[in-house]
């Protein structure tokens, strides 16, 4: 897929740091691109000759997302979210453990979605042996990932961290201590005990991760927590943050806009992997969201179907479908003045797009056009009826939301 003419887009509110009175004032101007990449972006872009022109009067002119970290591929709900490039977890079947996997899916998406693999850290994903990890960075890989599960041996893990250090690869990994996880399907406290649900103490998160970022700051490597959903986590990556050592952290809107009361009801829906915590870690992830300890905040795609999901709340498997939803969610930080907009698509495109080492994620000339031009205002009901995901396992059934993407440009072409 080819832009084949040049685009100008003017009249909108750029997405941007720098506005004139502080980082929280949108930038009013344009963009314009050709060629597949962003020429000139500003306050005053002019169309040329032979361009053509889309006013985005009331809108907001944002790169597209970066999803960092999910589970699935599911384009038109990829597109529907304004995600232009999206991360693929390495838990696949057969999982991303081989070169050939690994270029596999990188050409996968093409041309109208990015797909980026996180390359399986060890063989099966089995926590033991390491896999072909300098391979498989040069069939495509643009990080190593642990899966959904922690590497229990400290061995193996400080030797994860010291390969991709050396091959300058960011090390996603899961912040939960397997051992005293087990089958949990809860976090220990007051509305497990009332479900009578299995449940694990909060604190295995901050056992996992203090233990990665010992070893990352042995290695000298970069290490990104997928999720960080706890006081004791986000104490942890801004301690280390401060000491200089190269640690960033993600979380999905889940377990921000959540807490465990979602569960009161057993809603399989509402079972994720970090299950949902207290509501004073929820009140410490917007915190950490405030201050600039989350770095990231992702969809955490994992559509499941009703095979996994209509079952006995502890034995149903967790996930979400969290693509569709990802933006309006990301949004009500900046309603709720948790954030500013442009610390907003830091958070969903910017910051993502720098760990993956990828040319997008922001409006600047020379980058890849991945432009989304969003109404911030629009709003709409969430109806897991009429996702498009390949499941519609999302626990925002029903709510109201605001911000819609009203059109996606992937390298200056059209797709929604």
């Amino acid at each position: 897929m080819k832009q084949l003419q040049p685009l100008t887009i003017t009249g909108g509110q750029l997405a941007m740091p720098g506005g004139p009175n502080g980082p929280s004032e949108l930038v009013s101007g344009g963009i314009r691109m050709d060629g597949g990449l962003i020429t000139e972006v500003g306050a005053n872009i002019a169309a040329q000759d032979g361009d053509e022109v889309i006013d985005a009067r009331g809108q907001i002119i944002a790169p597209g997302l970066v999803d960092l970290g999910v589970f699935r591929i599911d384009k038109a709900a990829f597109h529907f979210g304004g995600i232009t490039r999206a991360a693929l977890m390495p838990d696949q079947s057969p999982p991303l453990d081989y070169p050939s996997r690994v270029s596999m899916i990188a050409k996968s998406g093409k041309p109208d979605l990015w797909v980026h693999p996180l390359a399986a850290a060890t063989r099966a994903l089995d926590g033991q042996e390491l896999a072909e990890i300098a391979l498989m960075k040069d069939a495509g890989a643009r990080g190593i990932a642990t899966g959904r599960r922690w590497i229990a041996d400290s061995g193996v893990m400080l030797r994860v961290l010291q390969y991709a250090a050396m091959l300058d690869l960011v090390v996603v990994t899961h912040g939960e201590d397997d051992a005293l996880c087990g089958e949990a399907a809860a976090t220990a406290g007051e509305m497990a005990t009332r479900m009578g649900l299995p449940s694990a103490p909060a604190e295995a998160e901050a056992l996992a991760i203090a233990r990665d970022i010992a070893l990352a700051e042995m290695a000298g490597a970069r290490l990104h927590i997928r999720q960080v959903t706890t006081q004791a986590g986000f104490d942890l990556v801004r301690a280390a943050k401060a000491r200089g050592v190269n640690v960033t952290c993600g979380i999905t809107p889940a377990h921000f806009m959540l807490s465990d009361l979602a569960t009161v009801q057993f809603p399989t829906f509402a079972k994720f992997s970090p299950p949902l915590r207290s509501e004073a870690d929820r009140q410490a992830a917007l915190a950490a969201i405030g201050d600039g300890t989350v770095d990231v905040i992702a969809s955490g795609h994992d559509p499941r179907g009703p095979e996994d999901k209509r079952l006995p709340f502890a034995d149903a498997e967790a996930g979400m479908a969290g693509a569709e939803t990802l933006l309006a969610m990301a949004l009500t930080l900046v309603r709720d003045e948790v954030i500013d907009m442009a610390r907003a698509f830091a958070l969903l495109a910017g910051n993502p797009a720098r760990l993956l080492g990828v040319p997008a994620g922001q409006l600047e000339a020379g980058l890849e056009a991945d432009i989304a031009l969003i109404d911030p205002e629009a709003p709409w009901i969430i109806d897991r009826r009429k996702m498009s995901a390949t499941a519609d396992n999302t626990p925002f059934d029903r709510q109201g939301a605001q911000g819609r993407v009203k059109a996606l440009f992937k390298g200056g072409v059209q797709v929604v």
